[in-house]
């Protein structure tokens, strides 16, 4: 079951590559500071997530204005982020949630991606968007069970308005 409306956001640590190398990423340490959007997305280097974190970054300062910070989180590994975000003119910080972790925890894991493919890579994070306000509250919630639909970013900027 994924994380809804009024529930607390469960913290979680992950690994982001950064100019100076690795480093972890603690939701928890950035609570308060300003809103958050959590964007899972399935994999790096595939179309429909391109896009997405391709629109976001080139409208980024949309989501600031509105005191948004934006994460972005998948289950590639750092470095594979790294080149992606490279190759792409990505921006927003970029989380491995390689273990596929985070997925779980939010409710978000695929058990099998994909199955009309055949393909078993349980895990795989379903394309989800997650409002948490400076309070550590979840105030919008949206999972899609298709990969290839995006989240409504017009709502979720409204809801990012009225915080």
């Amino acid at each position: 079951m994924s994380i809804k409306v009024g529930d607390k956001a469960p913290d979680f640590t992950l690994v982001t590559k950064t100019a100076e190398g690795p480093a972890l990423f603690t939701l928890s340490e950035h609570v308060g500071s300003s809103n958050i959007l959590i964007l899972f997305v399935p994999m790096a280097f595939t179309g429909v997530c391109t896009t997405e974190f391709c629109d976001i970054s080139n409208g980024i300062a949309e989501y600031e204005a509105l005191n948004a910070k934006v994460i972005g989180i998948s289950g590639d590994n750092p470095f594979a982020q790294a080149a992606w975000a490279e190759k792409e003119g990505i921006t927003i910080p970029l989380l491995s949630d390689y273990e596929h972790t985070a997925a779980k925890t939010y409710g978000v894991a695929y058990e099998q991606f994909l199955p009309e493919a055949n393909l078993i890579m349980g895990g795989v994070p379903k394309r989800s968007a997650f409002v948490v306000d400076k309070n550590g509250i979840v105030q919008y919630a949206e999972v899609q069970e298709h990969p290839k639909d995006l989240p409504n970013f017009d709502a979720i900027k409204e809801t990012l308005k009225s915080l």
